[in-house]
């Protein structure tokens, strides 16, 4: 039986969808724009790119605290990013939310992003 998941410390869902979904073991996290909770915004910064990869990870982490988990428990992760060139500085903040052994990963370059974020990120994991 799926249930859903939903927490007050990340972004609400900005669409028809729930910010993760529980299924036996796994946890689906949809994919996490760098929204600040408190404000509704998109983060900028001195590099946007960095704060808002930044910003996606502590959303995923806030979701996967809410369940008692955390980033050792993700096996796979999604990005998307707006533009392919932002791709090491993407993975260099992506790698520091990361403990353990890496998750399995794709990433890909899309043409555009809800509230034209740079980054998305979307995590399964297992409890």
């Amino acid at each position: 039986m799926k249930k859903v998941i939903s927490t007050e410390l990340a972004p609400k869902a900005i669409g028809p969808y729930s910010q993760g979904i529980e299924f036996g073991n796994l946890v689906f996290l949809s994919g996490q724009i760098p929204v600040d909770p408190a404000t509704g915004e998109i983060v900028t910064g001195d590099d946007p790119v960095v704060a808002q990869t930044h910003q996606s990870m502590k959303n995923i982490k806030s979701i996967l605290e809410s369940q008692g988990l955390s980033f050792n428990n993700v096996i796979k992760s999604t990005v998307f990013i707006a533009d392919m060139n932002d791709f090491p500085k993407v993975n260099e903040v992506y790698a520091q939310y990361f403990e353990e052994t890496y998750p399995s990963r794709s990433c890909v370059q899309v043409a555009k992003l809800p509230k034209e974020a740079l980054v998305e990120i979307e995590v399964i994991a297992h409890k």
